[in-house]
């Protein structure tokens, strides 16, 4: 495990790992822990769809991979207790075709989890926030042309940017509102690129 990107986020590159973390429930557990702290297979049960035997096999099976660990702040020892590794996570596909093949589906996961998320938000959340905060939300969808290092960079610029705001620990935070940025960078192979098989435009 790695910490040393700006957010302290756990660094995931193995694909047996990345394939680990492409199951919904997974997902759901790892993000309920990030969020709200340490937690039980029972306690984590209603928030995640499954029951709290599943749950607890799916916490083993991500253990394996040091996304969680044993919690030992519990007064009570009857149950055993889980925590996140860290806050957050991020992944790097090796450039095999395993490695590929298994970032692909955890992106996919990924994508499939949070397609719902702005919708969401315009549901509960922004008829709660007064003027100013809802004036402060939305959204942009920005077209822009760069080099892959160039893009590399600007998003080393953008994580450093916000890296004390996401490690301020809420406790001693100033009052204010929860954030939560959703952040998709999508580059486009360009007209000239090779197609993949199966994607021959005649044949549709």
């Amino acid at each position: 495990m790695s910490l040393k990107n700006p957010y302290g986020d756990f660094e995931i590159t193995e694909p047996q790992a990345l394939r680990a973390l492409a199951h919904p429930v997974r997902l759901a557990i790892l993000e309920h822990l990030q969020r709200h702290g340490p937690a039980t297979a029972t306690g984590l049960s209603p928030h995640v769809g499954a029951t709290p035997s599943v749950v607890s096999w799916h916490l083993r099976h991500l253990a394996t991979f040091g996304l969680v660990t044993d919690w030992d702040g519990a007064t009570s020892k009857r149950e055993r207790w889980w925590q996140a590794a860290a806050r957050g996570f991020r992944f790097t596909a090796t450039d095999s075709a395993e490695g590929q093949s298994a970032s692909q589906l955890l992106r996919g996961e990924m994508f499939a989890r949070n397609a719902d998320a702005p919708q969401q938000w315009l549901l509960r959340e922004e008829p709660r926030l007064d003027p100013e905060w809802r004036a402060l939300a939305g959204m942009a969808d920005t077209w822009f042309v760069a080099t892959a290092d160039e893009l590399r960079q600007l998003e080393e610029s953008i994580e450093e940017l916000i890296a004390p705001y996401v490690r301020r620990k809420e406790e001693s935070s100033p009052d204010g509102a929860r954030i939560r940025m959703l952040r998709y960078l999508l580059p486009e192979a360009g007209e000239d690129a090779p197609a993949e098989a199966g994607d021959d435009p005649a044949a549709s």
